[in-house]
């Protein structure tokens, strides 16, 4: 591991004017980080993907708080560990779609460590990213794409470019994405709030660049909006290669508001393990605004979602294993609210 300075602000001016003159877009070598979990980070480090000049300790910083908004949603402060973020108790009633999604991440030790700030800025799991001896745009822009033509079960079927295949490996993300998420940031001179859809980035020609975040802005808490009537018929199903501690191969989040007459009132769906980020369509969404809940209509919904989806070959069984999981989904979702292994967060039967 390469040498670094290590500092410990207690307050976000001091934390912003701590990047001095490492500053640096991207994941440039000698760029200064921010650190609080260290659950990606360190394992970078460790690896020779990243080295940072200088490691910025935020854990000093008083933005570990879940707190109630005015608008009636929540605010949930970005060093707040991502254990206790699932089990909040409004998180867990008002919002169980991100409970489940948080626990069918990692492990209970990471959870216990990982911060929701952190979670946002997780880098790809891509084989080729982490080994430092073979080519990866990702890493290094410009020395090509290893994946392609290689190894890529893993890999996106959905926004990917000629310049990198990776997907983004949260499943806190999706179920952001699929709740409308605000993520809220500082900069030395100003503050802003980021659509959680406006958040990440698909690859283009950059993918070593995973946000829109600037190099200069930190992340202090992610806003989730009024519940509205998704508490109640909400689901994230992970599909993955083991039970414990695997990365999403497809993974959904969907959410639906039943009206009086059993027919749709509003829908939230959103897929992980797909694409270099969360991949929502809001048009496929309201397409189903008014329809009655059937497979018909949940098929005729996953085709739309999928409709440009691509493979690489040896990750073409993705989109149908990703269409039967949205389907799937939808129809847990229209019975309630269980969590990707059929257990309900409500307490009642399972399905």
């Amino acid at each position: 591991m390469n040498p670094f300075s290590y500092v410990a602000p207690t307050d976000a001016v001091e934390a912003l004017a701590a990047l001095g003159d490492h500053e640096s877009n991207g994941m440039a070598l000698g760029a200064a980080k921010f650190i609080a979990g260290g659950t990606n980070l360190l394992d970078l480090m460790k690896e020779n993907v990243m080295r940072p000049a200088r490691l910025i300790d935020i854990n000093g910083l008083p933005y570990e708080r879940i707190e109630e908004t005015a608008s009636g949603g929540l605010m949930l402060g970005a060093l707040a560990r991502n254990a206790d973020t699932a089990y909040h108790p409004a998180v867990r009633s008002r919002y169980p779609l991100l409970s489940a999604a948080i626990l069918a991440g990692a492990s209970p030790q990471l959870r216990n460590m990982a911060t929701n700030g952190g979670n946002l800025l997780q880098r790809t799991r891509c084989y080729y990213f982490y080994d430092s001896t073979v080519p990866c745009n990702k890493r290094e822009p410009g020395t090509g794409c290893s994946a392609i033509g290689g190894l890529s079960r893993q890999h996106a079927i959905l926004g990917a470019s000629e310049h990198c295949i990776a997907t983004h490996p949260s499943d806190m993300c999706v179920a952001l994405a699929a709740l409308g998420a605000i993520v809220h940031v500082q900069s030395p001179s100003s503050s802003r709030q980021i659509p959680f859809a406006d958040f990440h980035r698909l690859p283009g020609d950059r993918p070593d660049q995973d946000t829109h975040l600037a190099f200069d802005e930190l992340i202090t808490h992610v806003e989730l909006p009024e519940a509205r009537g998704f508490a109640g018929h909400s689901v994230y199903l992970k599909i993955r290669e083991r039970a414990s501690y695997a990365f999403a191969l497809v993974s959904v989040a969907a959410a639906l508001e039943l009206a009086e007459d059993g027919s749709i009132r509003q829908a939230r769906l959103a897929l992980g393990g797909v694409a270099h980020k969360p991949w929502r369509d809001t048009e496929v969404e309201q397409a189903l605004m008014g329809a009655m809940p059937s497979e018909p209509v949940f098929a005729k919904a996953a085709d739309a979602l999928l409709r440009t989806a691509h493979g690489q070959g040896a990750n073409d069984f993705k989109i149908p294993l990703a269409h039967r999981a949205i389907v799937r989904a939808l129809s847990l979702a229209v019975q309630g609210t269980v969590t990707n292994t059929g257990e309900r967060l409500n307490g009642e039967e399972s399905v």
